[in-house]
């Protein structure tokens, strides 16, 4: 006789199974029967006997029934929780009380009253509760369940925009981290703790304790090393990781040497397969780099890149890095509209985007009035982010330019307050962007302070033309010599 107990142990299906079938059976049917049986978990004890093979499992007959008590005490306590939080929280303490044993239900009762303590705000009881729920995860629970669970409770802490002014602080975050961590130095779960360790990195990262942070990285580093001290490409992806989070760390200190070389070594591992997420993180971050260096080209290599992997791995992040991008087209003089890609198209008219692609079409068609003026109508949208405040000025100067120069060439003297009215800036401000083009070589001319002229020197701009037609024309009048020469 099989029998099979249902979840809940309310419904029992049998089947007959003779001797007769057994030695008619072919033995590859018997091992996947015996095989399926065993998945279901549910203690069976297999006895020979004289009629076959009987398979007989903990039923009411058995020791089940404390288990089914605290199972039906926990779905009883769960559907108090959203209308009556404080009778769920006695509720499921009942569940600690009858298990006896630390178990699976005990383990879930507790998870439940840590949700239930934070959305109440009793932060000192969510963590007494907190603080007891380590104590399972050394023998009551798998690792994998208990892996899971704490990673969803801190998720689900870090996350929530419950008491949004107490997390500012994260003073609450950093206590569940730093719990957690004392709590696995002798459950040996290395996967936990290496990921408990990150997060908390994170939360010294946001907090912009750099100190703290390094202190981290160095032990996050030691774990992925070889005996030699070289690192351990064989946990590549957890490298990655890593790098991902000092690469920050670099970006936000501005140190672009340290980045640097961070960068080039994250993107030469090839043994891991990475999350898009983390690759979307170092790829920003490289983009940055790249355009604080003027490398405007690789800039937006990357932030195509980091867009592209955080539009993969559903991150809010893309819209940001979009932007970014945006940013880098236009500093690089491209007359290619960064949302004709097939990737950036779907996100032309997304609000938070909208604003930079209408800056894009100012920019490219010299519209100095236009630009300014989506400047200052989106300024939060645009001016919040200290990383596009930064390079602003720079966008400014480039269109100044643009339209000084179409502005001043039918002109051989031209008043620099009419400039001025033009670009609607300062004179003072006209005149330092005359030196700088000047100085560049962007325009051939002087500045006349006395009587507020800028005079340009046509000549000398067509008569560097003409010396490097000459230039042009000698050279290949020495290649005609040479190849009659030859031919004689």
């Amino acid at each position: 006789m099989i029998s099979c107990a249902m979840m809940r142990r309310t419904t029992t299906w049998s089947y007959p199974f003779t001797s007769e079938l057994c030695a008619r059976m072919p033995p590859w049917l018997h091992w996947i029967i015996t095989h399926t049986l065993r998945s279901h978990s549910l203690r069976d004890q297999m006895r020979n006997t004289k009629r076959g093979i009987e398979w007989k499992e903990y039923s009411e007959d058995s020791n089940s029934e404390p288990n089914v008590d605290l199972e039906n005490q926990y779905y009883n306590s769960k559907a108090l929780k959203e209308d009556d939080p404080k009778a769920a929280l006695s509720s499921f303490q009942k569940v600690l009380e009858l298990e006896g044993e630390k178990g699976e239900w005990g383990f879930k009762a507790l998870k439940q009253m840590i949700k239930i303590n934070f959305k109440l705000t009793n932060f000192p009881e969510m963590m007494n509760r907190y603080k007891q729920l380590l104590t399972y995860i050394r023998s009551a629970v798998t690792r994998n369940y208990s892996e899971k669970s704490i990673n969803s409770i801190l998720d689900y802490i870090s996350t929530s925009k419950q008491n949004s002014d107490f997390l500012c602080q994260m003073d609450l975050l950093q206590e569940f981290y730093e719990t957690t961590l004392e709590a696995l130095k002798d459950a040996k779960n290395d996967r936990l703790w290496f990921k408990t360790n990150t997060k908390l990195g994170k939360l010294y990262l946001e907090r912009e304790e750099y100190g703290k942070l390094q202190k981290i990285l160095r032990q996050l580093h030691q774990s992925c090393q070889t005996d030699d001290g070289e690192d351990d490409l064989k946990k590549g992806t957890q490298l990655l990781e890593i790098y991902a989070l000092e690469i920050q760390m670099y970006t936000a200190q501005k140190n672009n040497k340290k980045l640097k070389a961070l960068y080039e070594q994250s993107l030469h591992i090839k043994s891991a397969i990475p999350h898009p997420l983390i690759m979307g993180v170092i790829r920003e971050c490289g983009g940055k780099m790249h355009l604080r260096e003027g490398e405007f080209e690789k800039a937006h290599t990357d932030f195509f890149e980091a867009f592209k992997n955080y539009d993969e791995s559903g991150s809010p992040r893309r819209t940001t890095c979009l932007k970014y991008l945006v940013l880098a087209n236009m500093l690089m003089k491209s007359g290619i509209n960064p949302f004709d890609s097939q990737e950036a198209k779907p996100y032309k008219n997304d609000p938070e985007i909208l604003a930079m692609t209408n800056l894009v079409s100012a920019y490219q068609n010299n519209d100095i009035t236009e630009f300014e003026k989506i400047l200052k109508t989106n300024h939060s949208n645009i001016m919040d982010d200290p990383f596009i405040r930064e390079h602003i000025e720079e966008l400014l100067r480039n269109i100044r330019t643009q339209v000084l120069i179409k502005l001043i060439k039918p002109y051989t003297r031209i008043h620099i307050p009419f400039i001025s009215k033009e670009l609607n800036i300062d004179v003072a401000d006209v005149e330092s962007l005359l030196v700088q083009c000047i100085l560049d070589n962007t325009i051939h001319g002087r500045i006349d302070q006395v009587n507020q002229l800028l005079e340009l020197d046509h000549q000398k701009r067509g008569g560097a033309r003409y010396t490097a037609l000459d230039k042009w024309t000698n050279q290949l009048n020495s290649l005609n010599q040479a190849v009659v020469s030859k031919l004689a």
